[in-house]
């Protein structure tokens, strides 16, 4: 038997390395997924792989480079890689493939969300094991799939690509137009997370608020009941599925449109968290225009007003563009103001980069780097004051936490994060060790806590 088992070839594994934003991990997930399903084992580092497959970002300069650094370290290591992703769409200088240009070597390079592009990839460099039914995949969720975040919460994607062409950005020229997956799908999968386990489930996509404009809306089914395929049905849909599991359900990339007005009673009952993920990137009408943002017309501090009035607990996060081209001070002085009496509770903001193929390189008024990363600093300081006032107004409160840490069951606390707090980009609730000794916490389980303090970003917090 020893002689018989000696001889069974171990599976195949792949290294696999995923970089960039969410929508990039979801795609990261599809691949892994199928990996798992025709047997192939993988793996987070590069040693000992038969080949090592790198999910790019090419969004900005700083991502471009971690990628093809990442890239680099990959053949230096193990010699045999696959590219895709956003950088893997990018052209060159030299007019070819900017991956293949820089990185001759690599056995193959695929854009975005091309999974069977990318397992046509491995099997042509490494033998496929064997086929069973992806239900049958260890660790993963059923139809869902394999996630890579932690058991407790998973991004859901429910589109791709994006109609907008904002001059700054690529993404549409990489990831093409809106196309919005059926909403049946999207719940299927929902429900598969939920009765996995997941209690918090995110919401992604390039313009959460435009689902279902490229189907016009159209009528599809769930549950044999029919259902519009559109961002506020998908919210009432998701909500209610949430709801039979005790868990959250939290949107992101939602564009300022009139339509979101009709999300917030949601929010306001409970059905989706009321937090709001909106990219307003800047506040003044001109600057807006030459960005070519969509709903750069709208009176947000308005519609902002409105969203708290009808949900007072409504917690609003953005990111913003400092510095971008033609910007004025006044123009900029706006912006301050914006965040001063938007009161945007949690706010990002990039110094405008100038990103290879984007139709801003061409706008007249480039400011000089040190000016725009003089004016991010400014804004950050703007948005960390009105954060921090905010934060300070929860003291006293009593909220509910999603636990993400807790070593020996929390006997002497952990983290965890409210319903204010998404993953990794906003911060966190940290536990003090809970009043009653009996009291445990766990990973992906709600606890009470009364919060005693604000600290920077975060907030501390005694479970009882």
């Amino acid at each position: 038997m020893t002689d018989v088992l000696s001889k069974i070839t171990p599976s195949p594994k792949v290294g696999f390395v995923s970089l960039g934003c969410a929508k990039a991990l979801t795609d990261s997930e599809l691949i892994l997924t199928q990996l798992s399903a025709e047997g192939y084992q993988t793996s987070k580092t590069f040693q000992g792989a038969d080949l090592v497959i790198v999910n790019t970002c090419g969004f900005i300069d700083d991502a471009v480079r971690e990628s093809l650094d990442t890239i680099g370290e990959a053949l230096a290591e193990n010699g045999k890689v696959i590219v895709t992703g956003c950088l893997g769409a990018r052209k060159g200088e030299g007019g070819g493939n900017l991956v293949k240009e820089l990185h001759p070597s690599v056995l193959a390079v695929t854009g975005p969300q091309a999974t069977q592009e990318v397992m046509d990839a491995v099997h042509a460099n490494l033998a496929k094991p064997h086929d069973p039914f992806v239900d049958l995949v260890p660790n993963a969720f059923g139809v869902a799939g394999i996630k890579l975040t932690p058991r407790h919460y998973a991004y859901i994607k429910i589109s791709e690509g994006c109609n907008h062409r904002c001059t700054f950005c690529i993404i549409p020229s990489m990831r093409g137009d809106l196309v919005s997956r059926p909403i049946g799908d999207v719940l299927k999968e929902a429900r598969a997370l939920f009765e996995g386990g997941v209690k918090e489930l995110l919401v992604i996509s390039q313009d959460t608020s435009a689902y279902g404009v490229d189907v016009k809306y159209r009528t599809g089914f769930w549950d044999g009941k029919p259902i519009k395929t559109r961002t506020l049905e998908l919210a009432q849909a998701l909500g209610e599925l949430a709801s039979g599991y005790g868990a959250w359900v939290r949107l992101h990339y939602v564009y300022p449109y009139p339509s979101v007005d009709e999300i917030i009673p949601l929010m306001a009952s409970g059905k989706v968290l009321p937090y709001l993920d909106v990219p307003f990137q800047h506040s003044h009408p001109d600057v807006l225009k030459r960005m070519k943002r969509p709903a750069s017309g709208e009176r947000n501090l308005e519609r902002i007003e409105r969203w708290r009035e009808a949900c007072p607990e409504i917690v609003v996060r953005s990111t913003f563009i400092a510095g971008f081209p033609g910007e004025t001070q006044a123009q900029f002085e706006h912006l301050l103001d914006f965040m001063r009496e938007a009161r945007i509770d949690r706010a990002g903001c990039f110094a405008y980069s100038p990103v290879a193929g984007a139709a801003a390189n061409d706008l007249s008024g480039m400011l000089p780097l040190e000016l725009r990363e003089e004016r991010r600093a400014r804004f950050m300081q703007v948005a960390e004051e009105v954060s921090a006032a905010k934060l300070q107004q929860r003291v006293g409160a009593t909220m509910q936490i999603l636990v993400d840490s807790a070593p020996g069951l929390g006997k002497r606390g952990g983290v965890g994060r409210s319903y204010a707090d998404a993953p990794e980009i906003d911060g966190v609730v940290k536990l003090l060790a809970p009043e009653k000794i009996s009291k445990t916490l766990k990973v992906g389980e709600f606890t009470k806590a009364r919060i005693v303090a604000a600290q920077g970003h975060d907030l501390i917090a005694q479970p009882f």
